[in-house]
């Protein structure tokens, strides 16, 4: 078992990027931002790290912390992790190499995360990564991921909302992917975050080590063509 599967190409309509774990690696400033609301909050940092990764600090809070579950204290909250945190995130691998490309080809695209809208435009100014016309955030949706009501929303506010629209999902989170699945769409999972073992579980249709391993190839009738390469195989 190993990343030694062929490449293949393939075309889509449009393209939903989740943002932590698919687009930047926050891990390090999310376990200190933790560490800092678990004192907060009276709750020890480690179960929250247990269960947070891919859900959106709402939910998370709703279980254990049910008096600081609102969208006031989330938003504040999180508009602090960027701004005191920005210097530990960093971006995964090949996410610029590909966002670039999509962009000057004027790719339908767009994000949907467990983030709310702050601390996604906070990681993207600290980044300096482009933004899209099309954000789908953890305030948008009254259900978090695996819901797939995130993924509908975007596919919908992103103008890709007709069946027969071919849409990825690229994700790194069994959740996410579990959320992409359930909207319809073609979804390739990310081993930035989870183990493959969880990654494989969650069923998505190509697993990659990062976004190093998905290179634009070109863009045709208002879509865009990719190339999936050392893709994760379970032959002996």
């Amino acid at each position: 078992m190993s990343y030694s599967g062929a490449p293949v190409q393939e075309f889509f309509h449009g393209l939903l990027f989740d943002m932590d774990g698919t687009i930047i690696d926050s891990t390090p400033a999310v376990v200190k931002h933790w560490h800092t609301i678990g004192k907060e909050i009276g709750v020890a940092p480690d179960v929250i790290l247990e269960t947070s990764h891919g859900r959106r600090s709402i939910d998370v809070l709703k279980v254990l912390a049910p008096e600081k579950a609102n969208w006031d204290y989330v938003c504040e909250m999180e508009a602090t992790l960027p701004r005191l945190y920005g210097g530990d995130a960093t971006e995964i691998p090949g996410a610029r190499s590909l966002l670039d490309p999509l962009i000057k080809a004027k790719t339908n695209w767009a994000i949907v995360t467990s983030g709310t809208l702050p601390l996604v435009t906070g990681w993207l100014g600290v980044l300096s990564l482009p933004r899209p016309e099309v954000l789908v955030t953890a305030e948008s949706v009254q259900d978090g991921k695996p819901d797939p009501t995130c993924y509908l929303l975007g596919r919908q506010r992103a103008g890709l909302h007709e069946p027969e629209k071919r849409i990825l999902v690229l994700e790194d989170s069994p959740a996410g992917i579990r959320a992409g699945k359930a909207a319809g769409c073609k979804v390739i999972g990310l081993v930035t975050s989870h183990t493959v073992e969880q990654v494989v579980a969650a069923e998505p249709d190509w697993i990659v080590k990062d976004l190093e391993s998905v290179r634009f190839v070109q863009s045709e009738g208002g879509g865009v063509t990719l190339e999936f390469t050392n893709l994760w195989t379970s032959a002996v």
